[in-house]
């Protein structure tokens, strides 16, 4: 008999102390003389603010990454990206299928019978999935990265495959770090690379549940779970408006696409489309985009990308669901249906927890920054989206904001990348039924 691993009242404590103690250690490493390219010892405000970007996949950076950091402080940051990306996966994966058994539900990700705890042999079998999945996504990016940069732009092997597998565990854990002080603006009409960032942030920001049960598909064993359905199609939804609106409002901008060709526009179009789920790399300047790019991005940002995955924000899932229960009141119908299932009132209840405390949380953020600094409301505004949502998109203000600011945003960073999922998972949990309704009266709404 397998040995089963017990839930227990609050499961999120150990995902945000792992989280905090590696957090910690990157920190202590960055600091080290032998992490900086000049070999003099960095600040401990840096150092923390980048080892929290890093862990948290954020992307955001106070100081040049190839131009400060030495080898070993970038083979830290990317170490502490890929400790990120799969804590995330797989904490997030794990306290789904907690949730799930607390509920008496069967999830596509179980095949045993149905209990109030984790079977060890589950738990060691999403964990292999997925970093089986991690592994292969990264392997075929550095692939092409490392391929194409000997190819096209006289790399040698060794500097081509550093950049490759570096980009590569960046890209797909939604990370955003790059070794290039323009991110990817040299590559921005490049379909190879472009393409191969691309496609590694999308399936880094679907989520493992949905990967895995994409696998099973493919194999004719399962028919689609209704939160499959909701982060493909949502996805799909959010790529196409940002893609349309962002390469249509860019297109005669002389700062952005205004200077490329056809294919250029379309790439970088699709590119600035595509970052937002949580990526923070960029194929032409975020600061010289039209105010109204930056709102539309905003937004993309804001609603992040599937739930169990590298992206952040408040997950295109809650997004959808809120849209859902909009719909249904629009029509006046009493219950909210969603793709032939009946949507719970509990599951609706979280959906508007975690949507309005993030707003809460972003505009906080924005009046703070704007208190503080001088720079215009879209900038901080942007600036407090990417932070909160941990997407590490940037209009370039980050580096100039004061110590303290850049400790506040390490605290920021933190709570985005955890707390939606830990937030999300206390709400599930909480069971406390009344023993009496009190009577019901209707105050006036609107």
């Amino acid at each position: 008999m397998r040995k089963a691993l017990p839930t227990t009242g609050h499961p999120a404590r150990a995902v945000i102390m792992g989280f905090a103690a590696t957090i910690a250690l990157g920190t202590v490493l960055l600091v080290l003389p032998i992490a900086a390219e000049n070999g003099q010892a960095t600040d401990l405000v840096t150092a923390l603010f980048t080892a929290t970007s890093a862990v948290c996949i954020t992307g955001l950076i106070v100081v040049d990454t190839s131009g400060h950091w030495s080898t070993f402080g970038e083979i830290t940051i990317i170490a502490l990206i890929q400790i990120g990306g799969l804590g995330i996966m797989t904490l997030a994966s794990l306290l789904v299928l907690m949730v799930s058994r607390r509920f008496g539900l069967r999830m596509q990700l179980s095949a045993q019978r149905e209990t109030k705890s984790l079977d060890l042999g589950e738990v060691r079998d999403v964990v292999r999935r997925i970093v089986l999945i991690s592994l292969t996504v990264e392997l075929i990016v550095a692939t092409v990265f490392t391929t194409r940069l000997i190819t096209g732009y006289d790399y040698e092997f060794g500097d081509a495959l550093y950049s490759g597998v570096f980009h590569g565990i960046s890209a797909y854990n939604n990370a955003g770090f790059s070794l290039y002080s323009d991110s990817m603006e040299q590559f921005v009409s490049d379909p190879w690379i472009s393409l191969a960032v691309i496609i590694a942030v999308i399936i880094g920001g679907l989520g493992f549940p949905v990967l895995f049960e994409l696998g099973r598909r493919l194999r004719g064993k399962i028919h689609w779970s209704m939160h499959s359905k909701i982060t493909l199609l949502t996805t799909g939804v959010l790529l196409t408006i940002g893609f349309l609106y962002i390469t249509i409002n860019e297109w005669q901008n002389p700062a952005t696409m205004g200077g490329l060709g056809v294919i250029g526009k379309l790439l970088a179009g699709l590119f600035a489309a595509t970052m937002p789920r949580s990526a923070g790399f960029n194929s032409v300047p975020t600061g010289d985009m039209e105010s109204s790019t930056l709102l539309v991005t905003d937004v993309l940002m804001f609603i992040g990308g599937g739930s169990a995955s590298t992206a952040a924000g408040i997950k295109v899932t809650t997004f959808a669901l809120l849209a859902f229960v909009i719909l249904a009141e629009i029509r006046g119908e009493p219950t909210v249906h969603v793709m032939g299932r009946r949507l719970a009132a509990t599951v609706q209840r979280q959906a508007l927890t975690v949507a309005l405390l993030s707003v809460a949380l972003v505009m906080l953020t924005t009046i703070t920054m704007l208190s503080i600094s001088n720079h215009r409301l879209d900038d901080v505004l942007f600036e407090s989206v990417s932070v909160v949502a941990t997407v590490g998109l940037s209009t370039g203000i980050t580096a100039e904001l004061r110590p303290e600011m850049h400790v506040l945003m390490s605290i920021l960073m933190f709570i985005g990348r955890l707390g939606p999922i830990t937030l999300a998972t206390a709400l599930a949990l909480r069971d406390r039924p009344r023993r009496y309704e009190l009577p019901e009266e209707r105050p006036i709404v609107g």
